[in-house]
């Protein structure tokens, strides 16, 4: 998998220089607040998509991480259709970073009352609740392979290809300066027999240095396909070993869900100890590598589902209605007002997250959009004991459940993580619990 558009461009070893591995009612509220969050810089070989959909209008936002000479980057990506000037663009990347923050699994922090106090009937929850409411075909050198367009993008210089037979796109690509790992021809003539086309794209340093940007922007293709998938096989052919993909849907109706693979819910609203909050990244990165091993690297994995008028906690503020649109979702307008008459902005955004290879996941993902609108985040628990000294009958039979729930969060953590127990109950012990 390449990995390209970084927000800084650092020296390195020159990578290979072509294949990017594409392409209801709210919850109550709870009391309590979010403290540390998991965001997509804690996986190393990511990448980041966000993916949205409006019945067959589709844009794809690609963000990944490349690290090294921009001279030699460039992408390659099967696209169902011909491509015009006007479907490709840029895009902030904070936008980007801004959602991948919004959707983060985070941690939330609790604390326990005084046992001795007397009952109070619960006012609602002061959590934040935030709502808002073709031109002529040129001949190329390669056999069967045609320059349909020639494009200036920004930093980039952009062509869309057609092509008849995979070894001539081989050719054409190796004789403009692309190098291709072994296994791409077998891969591409995949694309080739469904009649797709192919996005190419490489950095013009000229324009880049013009513009006094030192670091590429997320490229945005948007085209017009009953297809609604990401061509993932492509990046398994110069990936060095499984690969994270995450890809951030928006839609109009509901959550986002593989078709073609097995789509699971990550633990959530799980008790933990007080210490993972000091290695909160760390934690999350066992317990995904373990849900991974769990279905053998063979599911797709929703770490967040929501309505974009609101959330709860917030690991971010809401996305403005302007990235949004600038994200694809042009059904909501270009106005930058963040409220709605009856509720909120009508996006919906799901954050699903895939550790893959070519063995695991020997097809292209086919998504579908599904009317379910529950809202789900991964969350995690820590819960503070009380530490008063308190006589009444009630202290200590609550003294007597924190010592089961230090024992049942030890379980938890074991569980999740596949820690040893006996080091999860020393590190506890350590931290003071």
């Amino acid at each position: 998998m390449i990995r390209g558009f970084s927000r800084r461009l650092t020296a390195g070893t020159a990578l290979v220089a072509v294949l990017l591995h594409l392409v209801a009612a709210p919850a109550a509220a709870f009391c309590g607040f979010y403290v540390a969050k998991a965001d997509s810089k804690l996986f190393n070989k990511s990448s980041r998509v966000v993916l949205t959909r409006d019945g067959n209008r589709t844009a794809i936002t690609m963000a990944s991480d490349y690290e090294g000479d921009p001279r030699e980057f460039a992408v390659v990506i099967p696209v169902p259709t011909f491509i015009a000037r006007r479907q490709i663009g840029v895009v902030d990347p904070g936008t980007v970073d801004h959602l991948d923050a919004y959707t983060a699994p985070r941690l939330v922090e609790y604390y326990d009352r005084d046992p001795c106090e007397p009952d109070v009937v619960a006012a609602p929850s002061a959590a934040r609740i935030l709502r808002r409411g073709g031109p002529d075909a040129k001949p190329a050198a390669g056999r069967g392979v045609t320059v349909e367009a020639s494009y200036d993008v920004a930093e980039y210089d952009v062509s869309i290809l057609s092509a008849q037979e995979s070894d001539g796109l081989v050719e054409w690509l190796t004789d403009n300066g692309y190098r291709i790992p072994n296994g791409a021809a077998a891969v591409l003539g995949s694309y080739i027999r469904q009649g797709m086309r192919f996005f190419v794209a490489k950095v013009n340093l000229d324009r880049m240095k013009l513009a006094g940007n030192n670091y590429l922007r997320p490229l945005q293709v948007r085209y017009e396909t009953a297809k609604f998938m990401l061509p993932l096989r492509l990046g398994t052919v110069n990936a060095n070993g499984p690969q994270d993909l995450i890809v951030y849907a928006l839609t109009r109706k509901g959550r986002v869900e593989a078709a073609n693979y097995r789509t699971v819910k990550l633990p959530t609203g799980v008790e933990v100890p007080i210490y993972v909050k000091a290695q909160f990244g760390s934690f999350y990165k066992a317990m995904f590598d373990r849900a991974v091993e769990r279905e053998d690297m063979r599911a797709v994995f929703v770490e967040y589902a929501w309505d974009m008028g609101w959330c709860d906690p917030c690991a971010a503020e809401p996305l403005s209605n302007k990235e949004l649109v600038m994200l694809g979702a042009r059904w909501i307008g270009n106005g930058d007002d963040r409220s709605f008459q009856g509720g909120g902005a009508p996006a919906f955004v799901t954050r699903l997250h895939v550790r893959y290879d070519t063995e695991s996941f020997p097809e292209d993902i086919v998504f579908q959009e599904t009317p379910d609108r529950e809202n789900f985040q991964g969350r995690y628990v820590l819960t503070h004991p009380w530490q008063g000294a308190g006589s009444c009958p009630a202290a200590g039979i609550y003294r007597e459940e924190v010592r089961m729930r230090f024992r049942r969060e030890v379980m938890n953590l074991v569980a999740l993580t596949g820690w040893a127990r006996n080091e999860v109950e020393t590190e506890m012990k350590k931290s003071g619990e």
